[in-house]
């Protein structure tokens, strides 16, 4: 398994235990990809998952920049138009998860509402 589908893994794992729904898995539209669409009892979360080893030079969400995030806005926007949401308010979250590939992620820290739209 490549690093970026074991990270998008385990940040589904994690996302799940924490009581969240995984809606959809890597969501495409011609504007770019969703690694995941969760949701709780609240809010529609659009997550993009970034994997690294480890922090040492950077945290993984510095790779999460504003053209990274304007990509983001407009796939959303395509879910929302094809999927109703329920009451539901939508965000854009960032889940970093660190460790070696294949084995258990060392760290993952989910950082809710990372930017705005």
């Amino acid at each position: 398994m490549k690093r970026g589908a074991w990270g998008e893994a385990a940040a589904a794992a994690f996302l799940q235990a924490q009581g969240y729904t995984i809606l959809a898995r890597n969501f495409r539209t011609r504007w770019g990809e969703i690694d995941l669409v969760a949701s709780d009892a609240k809010y529609l979360a659009f997550v993009e998952v970034k994997t690294r080893r480890s922090d040492h030079f950077a945290p993984a969400c510095a790779a999460v920049d504003a053209a990274k995030q304007r990509r983001l806005v407009l796939t959303a926007e395509g879910w929302l138009a094809a999927h109703p949401t329920d009451n539901l308010q939508p965000r854009f979250d960032v889940v970093e998860v660190y460790g070696a590939e294949g084995g258990p992620a060392c760290t993952i820290r989910h950082l809710k509402n990372a930017f705005d739209a």
